[in-house]
């Protein structure tokens, strides 16, 4: 059995620290493929499968399992020590509605193709974090 984790890429409504905010409903549109889970955004570097993908009140929540790799052991490592939270994600821009912050100007990202899923030291979006990890695996 395979590591899983549960979490969320994306947090509605809450700026991430490139200026951008995901609104409800930016991921109603589902993936056309398969979604990837990468480690850090590398597509050379696969780490497992998302398995569940829905947007709920809170944002984008994922579901997902690591491969058992050396990264996706490593990564289940940290995980379960929670020395790596983040979660992120990949997509391109199919609308999004130009708003304004106390710093700037910022982004509301109404309508997103969902690109990847990634384990990240660092998430853009303080909030995008791995909620629940399974228990680790014991042999008798």
């Amino acid at each position: 059995m395979s590591t899983r984790f549960a979490g969320y890429a994306s947090v509605f409504d809450v700026p991430d620290s490139g200026g951008d905010v995901v609104r409800p409903g930016a991921f109603a549109r589902p993936p056309t493929h398969p979604v990837p889970l990468l480690w850090q955004h590398d597509a050379a570097h696969p780490i497992g499968t998302v398995d569940h993908l829905v947007e709920d009140k809170r944002g984008l929540r994922v579901i997902a399992g690591l491969a058992d790799t050396r990264t996706g052991r490593d990564a289940a490592v940290l995980l379960r020590s929670k020395a790596l939270t983040g979660l992120s994600f990949g997509y391109r821009v199919r609308a999004s509605v130009p708003g304004r912050s106390a710093h700037g100007g910022t982004r509301h990202l109404t309508d997103l193709e969902l690109i990847e899923v990634s384990l990240v030291t660092f998430p853009m979006q303080r909030l995008a974090r791995v909620v629940a990890v399974s228990p680790e695996e014991t042999s008798v």
